[in-house]
Protein backbone atom coordinates (compact mmCIF):
# COMPACT_ATOMS: atom_id res chain seq x y z
CA UNK A 1 0.00 0.00 0.00
CA UNK A 2 1.53 3.71 -0.82
CA UNK A 3 2.16 5.95 1.87
CA UNK A 4 0.37 8.87 0.96
CA UNK A 5 0.30 12.72 3.37
CA UNK A 6 -2.88 11.79 5.76
CA UNK A 7 -6.19 14.08 4.68
CA UNK A 8 -5.40 17.57 3.75
CA UNK A 9 -1.78 16.57 2.86
CA UNK A 10 -0.79 19.77 5.51
CA UNK A 11 1.47 17.84 8.10
CA UNK A 12 0.97 20.03 10.87
CA UNK A 13 4.34 21.30 12.41
CA UNK A 14 3.47 20.05 16.51
CA UNK A 15 2.72 17.38 15.38
CA UNK A 16 4.95 15.89 12.10
CA UNK A 17 6.42 12.96 14.18
CA UNK A 18 2.65 11.53 15.75
CA UNK A 19 0.08 9.13 14.26
CA UNK A 20 -1.23 8.98 11.80
CA UNK A 21 0.96 11.28 10.22
CA UNK A 22 4.52 9.71 10.93
CA UNK A 23 3.47 6.71 8.55
CA UNK A 24 4.34 9.32 6.15
CA UNK A 25 6.81 12.07 7.82
CA UNK A 26 9.27 8.84 9.11
CA UNK A 27 9.78 8.41 5.18
CA UNK A 28 10.17 11.58 4.47
CA UNK A 29 12.22 13.38 6.48
CA UNK A 30 14.24 15.67 3.75
CA UNK A 31 11.06 17.25 2.47
CA UNK A 32 10.06 18.16 5.80
CA UNK A 33 13.54 20.06 7.93
CA UNK A 34 17.06 20.64 7.10
CA UNK A 35 19.54 17.80 6.95
CA UNK A 36 23.07 17.17 6.43
CA UNK A 37 23.85 14.60 4.02
CA UNK A 38 26.33 11.35 5.16
CA UNK A 39 27.82 10.59 1.51
CA UNK A 40 28.53 6.86 0.72
CA UNK A 41 31.26 8.35 -1.59
CA UNK A 42 32.27 6.53 -4.61
CA UNK A 43 33.68 3.78 -3.50
CA UNK A 44 32.12 -0.35 -4.10
CA UNK A 45 28.92 -1.43 -2.45
CA UNK A 46 29.12 -3.80 0.29
CA UNK A 47 26.91 -6.67 -1.14
CA UNK A 48 24.40 -8.69 1.02
CA UNK A 49 23.61 -11.95 -0.46
CA UNK A 50 20.23 -13.32 -0.36
CA UNK A 51 18.69 -16.45 0.95
CA UNK A 52 15.10 -15.85 1.03
CA UNK A 53 13.10 -18.64 3.70
CA UNK A 54 9.90 -18.42 3.96
CA UNK A 55 9.15 -16.98 7.74
CA UNK A 56 5.64 -15.77 8.12
CA UNK A 57 4.23 -18.66 9.01
CA UNK A 58 6.38 -18.85 11.85
CA UNK A 59 4.71 -18.76 15.13
CA UNK A 60 5.42 -17.64 18.76
CA UNK A 61 4.27 -16.73 22.33
CA UNK A 62 4.59 -13.05 23.88
CA UNK A 63 1.92 -11.84 26.88
CA UNK A 64 0.02 -15.28 26.67
CA UNK A 65 -0.70 -14.20 22.71
CA UNK A 66 0.28 -16.16 20.12
CA UNK A 67 0.90 -15.45 16.32
CA UNK A 68 2.74 -15.57 13.35
CA UNK A 69 5.55 -13.54 12.39
CA UNK A 70 3.53 -12.48 9.54
CA UNK A 71 0.71 -11.37 11.65
CA UNK A 72 3.17 -9.58 13.82
CA UNK A 73 4.52 -7.39 11.21
CA UNK A 74 0.87 -6.41 9.72
CA UNK A 75 -0.20 -5.32 13.38
CA UNK A 76 2.71 -3.95 14.54
CA UNK A 77 2.85 -0.40 12.36
CA UNK A 78 5.83 -1.95 10.44
CA UNK A 79 7.32 0.12 7.90
CA UNK A 80 10.51 -2.18 7.09
CA UNK A 81 11.98 -5.52 8.25
CA UNK A 82 14.66 -7.05 7.65
CA UNK A 83 16.53 -10.29 9.10
CA UNK A 84 20.33 -11.10 8.24
CA UNK A 85 21.80 -14.89 9.27
CA UNK A 86 24.97 -15.75 8.64
CA UNK A 87 26.19 -12.81 6.72
CA UNK A 88 22.98 -13.60 4.06
CA UNK A 89 19.02 -11.83 4.33
CA UNK A 90 16.79 -14.45 4.83
CA UNK A 91 13.61 -12.21 5.22
CA UNK A 92 12.97 -9.04 4.03
CA UNK A 93 9.72 -7.14 4.41
CA UNK A 94 8.57 -3.26 2.81
CA UNK A 95 5.39 -2.11 4.17
CA UNK A 96 3.32 1.53 3.80
CA UNK A 97 4.99 2.75 0.98
CA UNK A 98 8.86 1.69 2.10
CA UNK A 99 11.18 0.68 -0.78
CA UNK A 100 14.43 -0.80 -0.53
CA UNK A 101 15.80 3.26 -1.60
CA UNK A 102 13.59 5.01 1.04
CA UNK A 103 15.35 6.67 3.95
CA UNK A 104 13.67 6.21 7.12
CA UNK A 105 13.99 7.72 10.34
CA UNK A 106 16.10 5.71 13.30
CA UNK A 107 15.17 7.70 16.08
CA UNK A 108 17.41 6.75 19.16
CA UNK A 109 18.78 4.09 17.23
CA UNK A 110 20.96 6.75 15.61
CA UNK A 111 22.87 6.86 19.07
CA UNK A 112 24.34 3.14 18.57
CA UNK A 113 26.14 4.93 15.42
CA UNK A 114 27.56 7.75 17.14
CA UNK A 115 28.44 5.56 19.84
CA UNK A 116 30.46 3.29 17.01
CA UNK A 117 31.84 6.70 16.04
CA UNK A 118 33.33 7.00 18.93
CA UNK A 119 35.18 4.07 18.79
CA UNK A 120 36.71 4.40 15.41
CA UNK A 121 37.93 7.80 16.47
CA UNK A 122 39.13 6.20 19.77
CA UNK A 123 40.80 3.44 17.47
CA UNK A 124 42.94 5.95 15.61
CA UNK A 125 44.10 7.56 18.53
CA UNK A 126 42.32 11.27 18.34
CA UNK A 127 39.25 10.24 20.80
CA UNK A 128 40.43 10.07 24.81
CA UNK A 129 37.33 7.97 26.37
CA UNK A 130 38.81 8.75 29.72
CA UNK A 131 39.64 12.48 29.16
CA UNK A 132 37.43 15.06 30.83
CA UNK A 133 34.25 16.07 28.33
CA UNK A 134 36.23 19.98 29.04
CA UNK A 135 39.24 18.52 27.74
CA UNK A 136 37.14 18.97 24.18
CA UNK A 137 34.88 21.45 25.15
CA UNK A 138 35.87 23.73 27.77
CA UNK A 139 33.24 25.97 28.07
CA UNK A 140 31.53 22.87 29.26
CA UNK A 141 33.26 23.95 33.41
CA UNK A 142 30.51 25.85 33.63
CA UNK A 143 27.97 23.48 33.39
CA UNK A 144 26.89 20.40 35.24
CA UNK A 145 29.17 18.30 32.89
CA UNK A 146 32.17 19.50 34.62
CA UNK A 147 34.03 16.54 35.62
CA UNK A 148 32.61 13.96 33.41
CA UNK A 149 34.45 11.75 31.52
CA UNK A 150 34.17 10.88 27.62
CA UNK A 151 33.07 7.47 28.63
CA UNK A 152 30.53 8.46 30.89
CA UNK A 153 28.39 10.27 28.24
CA UNK A 154 28.95 6.97 26.00
CA UNK A 155 27.19 4.75 28.71
CA UNK A 156 25.09 7.95 29.48
CA UNK A 157 25.98 7.39 33.62
CA UNK A 158 27.17 11.42 33.98
CA UNK A 159 25.05 12.86 37.09
CA UNK A 160 23.82 15.67 35.34
CA UNK A 161 19.99 16.31 35.88
CA UNK A 162 17.60 15.68 32.43
CA UNK A 163 13.84 14.87 32.34
CA UNK A 164 13.73 12.70 29.31
CA UNK A 165 9.07 12.45 29.59
CA UNK A 166 8.88 12.31 26.11
CA UNK A 167 4.82 13.31 26.72
CA UNK A 168 5.54 16.69 29.39
CA UNK A 169 5.57 19.97 27.14
CA UNK A 170 8.12 21.80 29.38
CA UNK A 171 10.60 18.78 29.88
CA UNK A 172 13.93 19.07 28.83
CA UNK A 173 13.43 16.73 26.04
CA UNK A 174 10.23 18.69 25.05
CA UNK A 175 13.18 21.55 25.16
CA UNK A 176 15.56 20.12 22.51
CA UNK A 177 13.19 19.00 20.28
CA UNK A 178 12.76 22.88 19.59
CA UNK A 179 17.01 23.08 20.03
CA UNK A 180 16.82 20.63 17.51
CA UNK A 181 14.79 22.49 14.73
CA UNK A 182 12.21 19.50 15.34
CA UNK A 183 9.37 21.33 16.67
CA UNK A 184 8.72 25.31 17.01
CA UNK A 185 9.72 27.31 20.16
CA UNK A 186 6.69 28.38 22.40
CA UNK A 187 8.71 31.07 24.14
CA UNK A 188 11.46 32.81 22.98
CA UNK A 189 13.55 32.31 26.49
CA UNK A 190 13.67 28.46 25.01
CA UNK A 191 17.31 27.28 23.60
CA UNK A 192 17.41 28.48 20.00
CA UNK A 193 20.20 25.38 18.92
CA UNK A 194 21.73 22.62 20.64
CA UNK A 195 24.81 24.06 22.10
CA UNK A 196 22.62 26.85 24.04
CA UNK A 197 20.68 23.83 25.51
CA UNK A 198 23.90 21.86 26.46
CA UNK A 199 25.07 25.27 28.18
CA UNK A 200 21.49 25.21 30.35
CA UNK A 201 22.48 22.46 32.13
CA UNK A 202 23.73 23.54 35.43
CA UNK A 203 22.43 21.22 37.73
CA UNK A 204 23.67 17.69 38.79
CA UNK A 205 21.60 15.10 40.59
CA UNK A 206 24.35 12.60 41.54
CA UNK A 207 27.58 11.77 41.10
CA UNK A 208 29.15 11.27 37.63
CA UNK A 209 29.49 6.99 37.02
CA UNK A 210 27.41 6.58 40.23
CA UNK A 211 24.59 5.09 38.08
CA UNK A 212 22.92 5.01 34.46
CA UNK A 213 20.11 6.64 33.44
CA UNK A 214 18.45 7.61 29.82
CA UNK A 215 19.34 10.86 28.77
CA UNK A 216 19.14 11.40 25.12
CA UNK A 217 21.30 14.65 25.68
CA UNK A 218 24.21 12.47 26.63
CA UNK A 219 24.55 11.65 22.75
CA UNK A 220 24.36 15.16 21.05
CA UNK A 221 27.08 16.55 23.43
CA UNK A 222 29.02 13.33 22.75
CA UNK A 223 28.43 14.35 19.15
CA UNK A 224 29.96 17.83 20.26
CA UNK A 225 33.19 16.04 21.45
CA UNK A 226 33.47 13.97 18.49
CA UNK A 227 33.75 17.22 16.25
CA UNK A 228 36.25 18.50 18.33
CA UNK A 229 38.08 15.26 18.02
CA UNK A 230 37.72 14.75 14.54
CA UNK A 231 37.74 17.87 13.32
CA UNK A 232 34.73 18.10 11.16
CA UNK A 233 31.01 17.70 11.21
CA UNK A 234 29.31 14.53 12.70
CA UNK A 235 27.82 14.53 9.11
CA UNK A 236 30.83 14.50 7.32
CA UNK A 237 32.95 12.45 10.14
CA UNK A 238 30.00 9.55 9.69
CA UNK A 239 30.74 9.59 6.44
CA UNK A 240 34.44 9.20 6.17
CA UNK A 241 34.69 6.63 9.06
CA UNK A 242 31.54 4.59 8.88
CA UNK A 243 29.30 5.21 6.12
CA UNK A 244 31.73 5.21 3.08
CA UNK A 245 34.27 1.80 4.87
CA UNK A 246 30.54 0.74 5.34
CA UNK A 247 29.99 0.02 1.44
CA UNK A 248 26.42 1.65 2.07
CA UNK A 249 24.29 1.58 -0.77
CA UNK A 250 22.34 4.83 -0.88
CA UNK A 251 23.52 8.06 0.76
CA UNK A 252 21.90 8.88 4.79
CA UNK A 253 21.60 11.89 6.11
CA UNK A 254 20.95 13.79 9.52
CA UNK A 255 18.14 16.53 10.37
CA UNK A 256 20.26 19.34 11.63
CA UNK A 257 19.35 22.11 14.00
CA UNK A 258 19.31 26.12 13.15
CA UNK A 259 22.84 26.36 13.83
CA UNK A 260 23.69 23.09 11.82
CA UNK A 261 24.65 20.85 14.08
CA UNK A 262 23.98 17.32 13.34
CA UNK A 263 21.19 15.98 15.57
CA UNK A 264 23.15 12.93 16.54
CA UNK A 265 20.82 11.49 19.55
CA UNK A 266 18.00 10.40 17.16
CA UNK A 267 18.19 12.21 13.36
CA UNK A 268 19.66 9.77 11.07
CA UNK A 269 18.55 8.34 8.54
CA UNK A 270 18.77 5.66 6.21
CA UNK A 271 18.14 2.52 3.81
CA UNK A 272 16.92 -0.66 5.95
CA UNK A 273 19.59 -2.70 3.76
CA UNK A 274 22.15 0.01 5.45
CA UNK A 275 21.21 -0.30 8.53
CA UNK A 276 21.52 -4.17 7.85
CA UNK A 277 25.01 -3.39 7.16
CA UNK A 278 25.63 -0.97 10.28
CA UNK A 279 24.40 -4.48 11.92
CA UNK A 280 26.54 -6.75 10.02
CA UNK A 281 29.67 -4.45 11.13
CA UNK A 282 29.29 -5.89 14.81
CA UNK A 283 27.86 -9.25 13.84
CA UNK A 284 31.35 -9.53 12.08
CA UNK A 285 33.58 -8.61 15.00
CA UNK A 286 33.97 -4.90 13.64
CA UNK A 287 35.27 -6.03 10.36
CA UNK A 288 33.69 -5.04 6.69
CA UNK A 289 35.17 -6.97 3.89
CA UNK A 290 37.95 -8.65 6.13
CA UNK A 291 38.77 -5.21 7.02
CA UNK A 292 38.83 -4.11 10.87
CA UNK A 293 37.17 -0.99 10.81
CA UNK A 294 35.94 -0.86 14.68
CA UNK A 295 38.63 -1.94 16.87
CA UNK A 296 37.76 -5.53 18.28
CA UNK A 297 38.84 -4.65 21.63
CA UNK A 298 35.58 -2.15 21.73
CA UNK A 299 32.94 -4.67 20.03
CA UNK A 300 34.03 -6.97 22.73
CA UNK A 301 33.79 -4.49 25.55
CA UNK A 302 30.29 -2.94 24.49
CA UNK A 303 28.70 -6.56 25.41
CA UNK A 304 30.50 -6.23 28.89
CA UNK A 305 28.47 -3.89 30.34
CA UNK A 306 28.20 -3.64 34.23
CA UNK A 307 24.57 -4.02 34.46
CA UNK A 308 24.27 -3.54 38.07
CA UNK A 309 24.79 0.59 37.53
CA UNK A 310 21.06 -0.21 35.40
CA UNK A 311 18.03 1.55 36.73
CA UNK A 312 15.38 -0.47 37.71
CA UNK A 313 12.33 0.42 35.40
CA UNK A 314 13.93 -0.78 32.45
CA UNK A 315 13.56 -4.26 33.40
CA UNK A 316 10.28 -4.70 32.44
CA UNK A 317 11.71 -5.04 28.85
CA UNK A 318 15.13 -6.04 29.42
CA UNK A 319 15.08 -8.04 33.01
CA UNK A 320 19.14 -8.59 32.33
CA UNK A 321 19.42 -5.74 30.60
CA UNK A 322 22.14 -2.65 30.61
CA UNK A 323 23.98 0.36 28.58
CA UNK A 324 27.47 0.06 27.52
CA UNK A 325 28.94 3.00 24.83
CA UNK A 326 25.61 3.60 23.70
CA UNK A 327 24.00 0.15 23.19
CA UNK A 328 21.43 -1.92 25.11
CA UNK A 329 22.63 -4.73 26.01
CA UNK A 330 19.44 -7.54 26.32
CA UNK A 331 21.80 -9.93 28.67
CA UNK A 332 25.60 -9.44 29.38
CA UNK A 333 25.38 -13.55 29.38
CA UNK A 334 24.29 -14.24 26.21
CA UNK A 335 26.16 -11.36 24.46
CA UNK A 336 23.08 -10.41 22.62
CA UNK A 337 22.56 -6.08 22.09
CA UNK A 338 20.22 -3.72 20.15
CA UNK A 339 19.76 -0.45 18.77
CA UNK A 340 16.32 0.95 19.88
CA UNK A 341 14.18 3.97 19.10
CA UNK A 342 11.10 5.08 20.35
CA UNK A 343 7.88 4.57 18.08
CA UNK A 344 9.39 1.29 17.20
CA UNK A 345 12.95 1.60 15.98
CA UNK A 346 15.12 -1.28 16.42
CA UNK A 347 18.34 -3.39 15.41
CA UNK A 348 18.61 -6.62 17.25
CA UNK A 349 22.10 -8.39 16.69
CA UNK A 350 23.81 -11.59 18.14
CA UNK A 351 27.25 -12.05 16.93
CA UNK A 352 27.82 -15.28 18.60
CA UNK A 353 24.04 -16.62 16.55
CA UNK A 354 25.47 -14.81 13.32
CA UNK A 355 22.14 -13.12 13.72
CA UNK A 356 20.73 -9.62 13.49
CA UNK A 357 17.72 -7.92 12.61
CA UNK A 358 16.08 -4.50 11.49
CA UNK A 359 12.86 -3.36 12.53
CA UNK A 360 11.48 0.04 11.30
CA UNK A 361 8.25 1.39 12.49
CA UNK A 362 5.44 4.03 12.77
CA UNK A 363 4.32 3.18 16.43
CA UNK A 364 1.31 5.65 17.02
CA UNK A 365 2.78 6.20 20.44
CA UNK A 366 6.23 7.39 21.74
CA UNK A 367 7.14 3.95 24.27
CA UNK A 368 5.27 0.80 23.66
CA UNK A 369 6.48 -1.45 26.18
CA UNK A 370 4.33 -4.89 25.23
CA UNK A 371 5.33 -3.71 21.48
CA UNK A 372 8.85 -4.20 22.22
CA UNK A 373 8.91 -7.42 24.19
CA UNK A 374 6.61 -8.82 21.08
CA UNK A 375 9.44 -7.33 18.98
CA UNK A 376 12.28 -9.36 21.24
CA UNK A 377 9.78 -12.38 21.17
CA UNK A 378 9.68 -12.74 16.85
CA UNK A 379 13.54 -11.94 16.80
CA UNK A 380 13.79 -14.58 19.50
CA UNK A 381 11.66 -16.71 17.29
CA UNK A 382 13.08 -16.26 14.02
CA UNK A 383 16.73 -16.86 15.66
CA UNK A 384 15.83 -20.14 17.22
CA UNK A 385 14.02 -21.16 13.65
CA UNK A 386 17.44 -20.64 11.75
CA UNK A 387 19.32 -22.55 14.21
Amino acid sequence: MTSMIPQDHIVPRAAWDRAPWNCWTFQHVRELMPTAAVRRGAGPILHLPSALTELTELAFTCDGVTQTTGEFLQSSHTDGFLILHRNRIVMEYYANGMTPSTLHLSQSVAKSLVGTLAGILAGHGCLDLKAPVTTYLPMLERTAYRGATVQHLLDMTSGVAWDENYEATDSDIARMNVASGWMESPDATWPRCMWELVLTLQRAERSHGQLFAYRSIETDVLGFVLQQAGGASLADLLSRELWQPLGAEEDACFTVDPAGFPYGCGGFNATLRDYARFALLHIDGGRVGGKQLLPRGWVEEVQAANHALFLGHYRDVLPQGAYHNQFWIEDPEQRALMARGIFGQLIYLDPRAGFAGVKLSSWPIFVDVAGTRRALAAMHAIRAALG
